[in-house]
């Protein structure tokens, strides 16, 4: 069993500043969505193209869920997530790669 936790594993995942403003901006992109859905009275508004695209390609798996706000709101936290993890994990490789190698 590992010695690691939750919240551990999430801060080493998430803790990155790249990842926080990623992060920020979609959550930022998703609530201007939803209020700009909510206030357009023609029900033909594309604003939720724009988190969808930003979550990109994580949350587009997720077009196959039923229609309705719930589920728009659950793919693109998915895909933010999964694209958030990658970004953190791009970050923590690049830093690892700075260090001078000990074998030369």
């Amino acid at each position: 069993m590992t010695d690691r936790s939750f919240p551990r594993g999430l801060r080493r995942t998430h803790g990155e500043v790249a990842v926080l403003v990623y992060l920020a901006i979609c959550a930022v992109l998703l609530v201007w969505a939803l209020v700009v859905t909510v206030g357009d009275d023609s029900g033909e508004s594309m604003a939720g193209v724009i988190p969808m695209l930003a979550t990109a390609p994580a949350s587009l798996v997720f077009l196959v869920l039923p229609d309705g706000p719930v589920w728009f709101v659950t793919a693109v936290a998915i895909g933010a997530g999964v694209n958030a993890a990658v970004i953190g994990w791009c970050a923590r490789a690049l830093r690892r790669s700075d260090r001078p190698d000990p074998a030369s």
